[in-house]
């Protein structure tokens, strides 16, 4: 496997990435470039992700991309709008939705969440998702949020929540191979979505895996991508 590119889920960051992906792609004997999110989020991902197959080209190689929710998104938009050039595959972790955001859950918490932030302040709303979410998830997004603040964290929130991602008719045209791991419990990124990704693209595999597993246990969502791109 090439050098592995990937982009985090919004309110995550790289960090998350490491952990969750670090395992699995190490096993596969390949290299892991862990994007961290900045203020201009999606325009920074994707400079940096032409920068990487510029420089893959110039080496004769290529890259694979990928990433968590919004991160998958953003990665299968690039290698559309590049035609598959100097990329060999995607990953995609929890697919958030299809084409215009819509009434997708994934987009309406980070629209939620932005506005808590600017209404009430960034650690009483860490307080209050605390208060409701898992012990995990609670911890999670504490440390990525925090570690966000000065990253225009309520940015990068709205800008996710308002990204188009690929139709399944432009899934359909995807010029590379798809692995994709998909949550069979997981409210806001619906399993569907991840199966209609795998059913739209022209070669592609899923892995489902139960938040329940993965959520305390980051690096099974990464080993089940990585699963599915063997599947492949």
């Amino acid at each position: 496997m090439p050098t592995v590119i990937l982009m985090a889920g919004t309110g995550s960051d790289d960090d998350y990435l490491r952990r969750s992906f670090g395992p699995a792609v190490a096993e596969a004997v390949a290299d892991l470039q862990a994007l961290a999110p900045s203020a201009r989020l999606i325009d920074d991902y994707l400079d940096a992700l032409d920068a990487a197959a510029d420089a893959a080209a110039a080496a004769g190689t290529t890259v694979v991309v990928g990433g968590v929710s919004i991160g998958a998104v953003v990665a299968l938009r690039w290698v559309l709008d590049r035609g598959g050039a100097h990329c060999s595959g995607v990953l995609a972790a929890l697919p958030p939705w299809s084409g215009p955001v819509g009434d997708s859950l994934a987009a309406l918490s980070a629209r939620v969440t932005a506005d808590a932030v600017e209404r009430d302040g960034l650690e009483p709303t860490i307080a209050a998702m605390a208060a409701t979410s898992p012990p995990w998830l609670a911890a999670e997004l504490s440390r990525s949020w925090r570690a966000l603040a000065d990253r225009d964290l309520v940015g990068q929130l709205r800008t996710a929540a308002a990204y188009r991602a690929p139709t399944l008719a432009e899934i359909a045209e995807l010029p590379v191979p798809l692995a994709i791991a998909g949550a069979l419990d997981d409210p806001l990124h619906p399993i569907e979505v991840a199966r209609d990704w795998a059913r739209a693209a022209p070669h592609a595999a899923l892995t489902e895996i139960p938040l329940s597993e993965w959520g305390p246990q980051p690096h099974l969502l990464g080993a089940a991508c990585v699963d599915a791109w063997r599947d492949l």
